[in-house]
């Protein structure tokens, strides 16, 4: 069973920029984040692949959004600027076991919060 550990939320003024990170306890393979702000449904936010060459993200945060991730520390990062107000929600980290990249993520973390105020 692998752990994921999230980092990173906060508070910041919209405009401003928050990197988050996610270190697993062992390797995984693909991983991506979520979100869910209050009174809404948990939604996917981006993913990479296991090797970094391919990322997805939703289409509100493209643009403004990176994903990548460093394998030798089996830490995913969620570099994201020009935040606005509706980007607030509690951000989750999520992995796969195995090459497998359909139908849910095997892992998920706790949650960190970020809040964008206006």
């Amino acid at each position: 069973q692998v752990q994921l550990v999230e980092s990173g939320g906060g508070l910041v003024q919209a405009g401003g920029s928050l990197r988050l990170s996610c270190t697993a306890s062992g390797p995984t393979f693909a991983m991506g984040w979520f979100r869910q702000a209050p009174g809404k449904e948990r939604q996917f936010v981006a993913s990479i692949s296991r090797s970094g060459s391919d990322t997805w993200y939703t289409d509100s945060v493209k643009g403004r959004f990176t994903i990548s991730r460093d394998n030798a520390k089996n830490t995913v990062y969620l570099q994201m600027t020009n935040l606005k107000p509706e980007d607030t929600a509690v951000f989750y980290c999520a992995a796969r076991k195995s090459v497998i990249m359909i139908g849910p993520y095997d892992y998920w973390g706790q949650g960190t919060q970020v809040t964008v105020s206006s």
